[in-house]
């Protein structure tokens, strides 16, 4: 971390203007924490803030009973690798990954029986935070828009809102998927629009219960508050959920009376939308 990843970081930072984002793929041996928390060193926590950690899993090795389908290639491994400089057990290693992740992909799902991904699934959900979405990766094919969160997928369930949305939202190709298929997982993508002023801390207390409740994966937007010139920036990615005020594009929605907000939400359940919608209702003053 400090040899390498700081300095990293601040190097990036440099150019700053011309990135979407950054992406940090550790190894499989590496500890999520001492990343988080060098993400909190002065020189960095002001210009950046953590998308989501997403956690991948060998869901074939987990149903045969371990994490890792080679174990005696995984220490060679270890053992050539001078970057690392601890000798977490494997099992703990894991556990401490899962306990950091904000979503999980079960990868080798297609070649696990239905009973069996639910196995595995069964023995993920002991070990995340609640909120933590687990989804299942057939031939190592998964949404980019899931994975980095820097679009969403809209889908024809527009819960009867008009489309002139950030095409940020809207830039995706259509699948037609077999619902039936244990080893994809259909996400519903919707978008939330309303009127009336919102307290911030109200709605900071609403979303994770949402997630918890209605299966949702990711969910980011806008929300004008009263008094305040620029609007909230809302995003989450399972149970973590970031918000800053930051302006909003000169072609975005903006409620006609100054307070509101509009949220896109991607998630498993298709009530999720709804659920946001009646919720943030209640909150309006």
């Amino acid at each position: 971390v400090q040899d390498d990843f700081l300095p990293t970081m601040e190097t990036l930072l440099e150019r700053a203007d011309q990135l979407d984002g950054i992406v940090v793929e550790t190894s499989g041996l590496a500890l999520p924490r001492p990343l988080l928390q060098a993400l909190d060193w002065p020189a960095i926590r002001s210009r950046v803030h953590v998308n989501g950690v997403v956690t991948l899993v060998d869901g074939e090795a987990l149903a045969a009973g371990s994490p890792v389908a080679d174990a005696d290639a995984l220490e060679r491994q270890r053992a050539e690798d001078p970057s690392l400089d601890h000798l977490t057990a494997i099992d703990e290693l894991f556990e401490d990954q899962l306990q950091a992740a904000d979503l999980v992909l079960i990868s080798r799902a297609d070649r696990l029986e239905a009973s069996a991904m639910a196995d595995v699934q069964g023995r993920i959900q002991d070990k995340v935070r609640a909120g933590t979405a687990l989804l299942p990766v057939s031939q190592g094919q998964v949404e980019t828009s899931v994975v980095l969160g820097l679009e969403h997928q809209p889908t024809h369930h527009d819960h009867g809102h008009d489309h002139d949305h950030d095409q940020s939202h809207h830039d995706h190709d259509h699948h037609d998927h077999d619902h039936h298929d244990h080893s994809h997982v259909e996400m519903v993508g919707s978008n939330v629009r309303l009127e009336g002023a919102i307290n911030r801390q109200a709605l900071e207390q609403l979303l994770p219960n949402l997630v918890r409740e209605q299966q949702v994966v990711r969910l980011k937007g806008r929300v004008w508050l009263p008094g305040k010139t620029l609007p909230l920036q809302i995003q989450m990615v399972g149970p973590r959920l970031n918000s800053w005020f930051e302006a909003a594009p000169s072609h975005a929605w903006r409620p006609d009376g100054g307070c509101g907000a509009d949220l896109v939400v991607l998630a498993l359940n298709e009530a999720a939308a709804p659920a946001l919608e009646s919720g943030l209702q209640r909150l309006v003053q």
